[in-house]
């Protein structure tokens, strides 16, 4: 079988990579080779690469070998697949956080879920751009700005346009072909936001599913890992290498013997026609008239594959103003950590050193400021009143959140617009989200030259704890009724 690789590989997926690669006609080196050719190309527009691994080549080139000598590991043996540059590898690749305080730190080892790829046989391509601190610096900062690596830019403008998330940078670069699938990181929105704005599936996992060892964090209790892919099929194959438990990462004990190793048997299309949804209309509220049009669609396309839909339903939390004191305590705390653990060499070894660092390097540093920093660092919490906090948290979004509007209706599942604005119950428990593309919007859409232009917008679907089988059950059926990705035009 001949292969037009330059043009195949757009939007080509994992299965058909496999297939190629198992049939002769493609190896894994090519597919790296291709990738960097295309980040080359492209990515200068949209600024989403920080770095390329530079023993990517050599790493395929090994893995077409095994695959000769001994088969294959599995459906990622030598897929490329792009991290966020909050997650470590113990490489010849940075993880800064997008902080030039940290530009020049290696980790000393693989992060879990890193050294779970590898072991899938992934080649871990390269780091993306991200908001820095995950969006946790400064409140005057833009989604997918840091100082290492500026702002990332949305590949349907490209202008400076909406991005969403700090996961901007393994969205945009999926988005724009220049990766097989990424990894991102998500606290509240920062997977399925921009997953949303850039026509890709995004999931959530439940926190406990994957491994957080390794990862610089922002909260203990909403922290997760998970895929950023262009199909749901590529998202679950990608979520079954990231599961397993880990001694170091207590959240993940709660995950015996409720999740997989393969979440593929879940890609049923029949599913849908048997599914609950319910349509919290609060979070609908917002949305301007194009984009309130897309999610009208997506319910009727629910309708139209068989789904009950029940509309409206409430959550009793809707209205309450969540107090950020748990989360700048926890960051506080993480990071501290995380930083505590760094090389002698590193600039920053606490949040602290870090708040100064930046004082002393304002220019490059400090564009937008560091309130946010600041704020953690001042906090006042101690450990008992955070613990009684917390618990208050947990258990009004339980009594009034997520599992009782499921419980009260029946429902496998919530529908929720693709923004943050519905996230943070969600995110307050752990809980998992998956984002499907939907249709294209011009809200925040501004291209290169600086006009008005379509772009993505996504539904996202909420479950309860561990919930993910159901979820990708959902969203493949909605994705394979719609068809709604359509490439970014970069030529």
């Amino acid at each position: 079988m001949s292969i037009d690789l330059q043009e195949w590989i757009i939007e080509a997926d994992i299965t058909s990579m496999q297939t190629a690669m198992e049939a002769g006609s493609l190896t894994s080196e090519q597919l790296v080779q291709i990738y960097l050719d295309r980040i080359d190309k492209y990515d200068s527009r949209i600024n989403s690469i920080l770095e390329i691994n530079p023993d990517a080549i050599h790493i395929a080139r090994a893995l077409d070998k095994e695959r000769i000598e001994k088969g294959s590991r599995g459906r990622l043996h030598g897929i490329p697949i792009l991290l966020k540059d909050n997650i470590d590898t113990g490489d010849n690749m940075h993880t800064s956080a997008g902080s030039v305080a940290l530009a020049e730190s290696m980790a000393a080892k693989d992060s879990f879920i890193a050294a779970k790829l590898r072991l899938a046989g992934a080649v871990l391509l390269g780091k993306t751009n991200m908001s820095e601190w995950s969006n946790f610096m400064s409140s005057k900062m833009p989604a997918g700005y840091s100082s290492r690596g500026g702002l990332v830019l949305n590949p349907y403008g490209p202008g400076e346009i909406f991005i969403s998330g700090s996961s901007s940078g393994p969205a945009a670069a999926i988005a724009a072909n220049l990766g097989a699938a990424a990894i991102g990181t998500e606290t509240a929105g920062s997977i399925v936001g921009p997953a949303s704005q850039n026509s890709l599936v995004g999931i959530k996992p439940t926190v406990g599913l994957a491994s957080r060892t390794g990862i610089i964090p922002i909260s203990s209790s909403q922290d997760t890992p998970g895929p950023i892919a262009r199909t749901v099929s590529d998202a679950a194959i990608i979520l079954g290498a990231l599961t397993g438990v880990d001694e170091y990462d207590q959240a993940t004990c709660a995950s015996t013997g409720v999740t997989f190793q393969d979440y593929t048997p879940f890609l049923d299309v029949n599913f849908i026609r048997h599914a609950r949804i319910g349509i919290p209309r609060y979070y609908y509220n917002h949305l301007d008239e194009e984009r309130l049009v897309i999610m009208e669609a997506a319910i009727t396309t629910l309708r139209n594959e068989g789904a009950t839909i029940v509309d409206p339903v409430t959550l009793h939390v809707e209205h309450n103003n969540w107090n950020n004191d748990v989360i700048c305590y926890e960051f506080k705390k993480g990071l501290n950590q995380y930083l505590s653990q760094l090389a002698d060499s590193a600039p920053i070894h606490s949040l602290q050193e870090l708040i100064e660092y930046n004082e002393k390097h304002a220019d490059v540093a400090l564009q937008y400021g560091q309130d946010t920093l600041i704020r953690s660092e001042e906090t006042t919490l101690t450990e008992q009143i955070y613990l009684q906090k917390k618990q208050a948290y947990d258990e009004l979004a339980l009594s009034q959140g997520i599992d009782a509007v499921l419980e009260k209706y029946s429902l496998d599942a919530l529908m929720l617009p693709g923004d943050v604005d519905g996230m943070y119950i969600a995110a307050r428990l752990g809980y998992p989200l998956i984002s499907v593309p939907a249709g294209y919007s011009s809200h925040g859409m501004i291209d290169a030259d600086g006009d008005s232009t379509k772009g993505p917008f996504g539904v996202v679907f909420s479950g309860r704890a561990f919930s993910e089988p159901t979820l990708i059950k959902i969203a493949y059926g909605f994705e394979q009724a719609t068809n709604h990705r359509i490439p970014p035009q970069l030529d």
